[in-house]
């Protein structure tokens, strides 16, 4: 396995059929979701199941759905937090892709800030708290609580 891993670490051609593959399987799966309604066939979560609390990515299939369909403001009803951190997590995986199909290392994450994803990580709690707390505006965070309003 060790050896494996070596070859393809040094050999590009191995590297970009293995980022070409991971991208055949996303494409995949994008399109599985574009055609699965997921308002019909939603997709449990398991700490929803167990606590009834809405956990920080509740919603995220439905707004995921809106994405590919172009419903923005859907998306956002959803679960805004996802909807407007799906582009950042795109952008860094194409960026880390490409580096490693390129460089066969990893030159991307040493230029984000730790900072930055501490703060990232603390805004995800925050949010998967106050979604929860049954008064309006909290209200509004729940999966398809900006639907309300509009």
């Amino acid at each position: 396995m060790l050896k494996l891993a070596m070859r393809i670490q040094q050999n590009r051609k191995m590297r970009i059929a293995l980022v070409l593959c991971a991208g055949a399987v996303a494409a995949a799966g994008a399109l599985y979701l574009y055609f699965h309604n997921p308002y019909s066939y939603p997709l449990p979560c398991i700490f929803y199941t167990v606590t009834g609390l809405y956990c920080p990515g509740c919603g995220a299939g439905r707004a995921c759905y809106s994405l590919l369909h172009l419903k923005f403001k859907d998306a956002f009803s959803y679960n805004p937090l996802m909807t407007l951190l799906v582009p950042l997590i795109c952008i860094y995986i194409a960026a880390r892709l490409i580096d490693w199909m390129i460089t066969g290392g990893n030159h991307v994450d040493g230029k984000i800030s730790v900072k930055l994803l501490v703060w990232i990580l603390v805004i995800v709690f925050i949010y998967g708290a106050l979604r929860n707390i049954p008064v309006f505006p909290f209200t509004l965070l729940a999966p398809g609580g900006l639907a309300q309003i509009w």
